[in-house]
């Protein structure tokens, strides 16, 4: 029973695991993109068509394509998501704020439409898109895990985008903390003006860090679909991961390490009223409220102690011109 509520709790925090590590990366540069559940949404869908297209293509699928192809569909429609993005708030210097609620609808929609049509396609007697072939190739486990009891239950049952999500957020830390170029992209989202007068190309960073960040978020889309949903696409069937992602790097006070703790908890929170026998609907929504007000939580505890290391960076939120250094 416990096993099986962990294996669950994994399961639901990873597509927020990279939706947070994307955003801590995009953040980390300056930039607050509110548009993240509309480019888990786009990688979703990019990675489905990329999918049904194969899928229905070919007599017999190939495991090894049927992951490879959704993934780089997955990356280029959400990198494409990034660039508007960076292109709207960096280059033009539009809001960031407004940017990124737009993106999100944008993105949303873009979803909805491409998977209306693909769905009009199959023509389903239920508006979804069942990709079951794909799916198998993406949940495939370890052979060797159902044998080993509880310890396989726990950390060996999963599809290979868990690991992915685990070793990206780790990546993404030490990057950050021990290297030049995190030296680099947490001196443009303090200090700007200053990383620039240091000869730091302040714009390359910034489009790097969002688009790497809007790549990242849009695996967990991927997942969700592929694996957690076992290949079904309906529309508007994403929920507030993307939101739940956002709040998560405030959880983990940017730090994507922190996030991989913080996805399970969070993961644990959503699934947990399953296993309440005779829980009604009303308390079930306040348990998908807890997430929410655990951040608002560490929110104020964070800004009370008023620690440099668990503040969002300076500049973060702020467009940078120039001209006005």
């Amino acid at each position: 029973m416990i096993a099986t509520i962990i294996q669950r709790a994994v399961m639901q925090g990873t597509p927020l695991l990279f939706g947070s590590t994307g955003e801590i990366l995009t953040e980390k540069s300056g930039h607050l993109n509110l548009g993240i559940p509309g480019i888990m949404y786009v990688g979703a869908i990019s990675g489905v068509a990329g999918a049904f297209l194969y899928e229905h293509g070919v007599a017999e699928i190939n495991p090894f394509l049927a992951v490879l192809i959704p993934l780089i569909c997955s990356l280029i429609g959400s990198i494409l998501m990034g660039l508007i993005y960076c292109f709207l708030t960096v280059t033009l210097r539009a809001n960031q704020n407004v940017t990124g609620l737009a993106l999100t609808t944008f993105g949303i929609g873009i979803g909805n439409f491409f998977g209306g049509s693909l769905i009009k396609l199959v023509n389903s007697d239920v508006p979804s898109i069942a990709l079951s072939k794909t799916s198998t190739a993406f949940k495939t486990q370890l052979p060797f895990a159902d044998n080993l009891g509880w310890f396989g239950d726990i950390f060996l049952s999963y599809g290979f985008l868990v690991y992915v999500a685990i070793i990206v957020a780790l990546v993404s830390s030490f990057i950050l903390n021990k290297t030049r170029v995190g030296l680099h992209l947490r001196a443009v989202g303090e200090n700007p003006g200053t990383a620039d007068a240091a000869g730091i190309n302040v714009t390359k960073y910034k489009y790097l860090a969002t688009c790497i960040g809007s790549a990242i978020a849009g695996l967990g889309g991927l997942y969700y679909v592929m694996d957690y949903a076992n290949g079904v696409w309906s529309n508007n069937g994403f929920g507030d991961r993307g939101w739940l992602s956002i709040a998560l790097v405030i959880f983990s006070v940017w730090r994507p390490s922190i996030s991989i703790i913080g996805s399970i908890l969070f993961g644990f929170l959503y699934v947990i009223p399953t296993y309440i026998p005779g829980i009604s609907v009303s308390s079930k929504k306040l348990f998908e409220m807890l997430p929410y007000v655990v951040t608002i939580i560490v929110l104020i505890i964070t800004s009370m102690r008023n620690k440099k290391e668990n503040q969002p960076p300076a500049a973060l939120g702020l467009p940078y011109f120039r001209e006005e250094r």
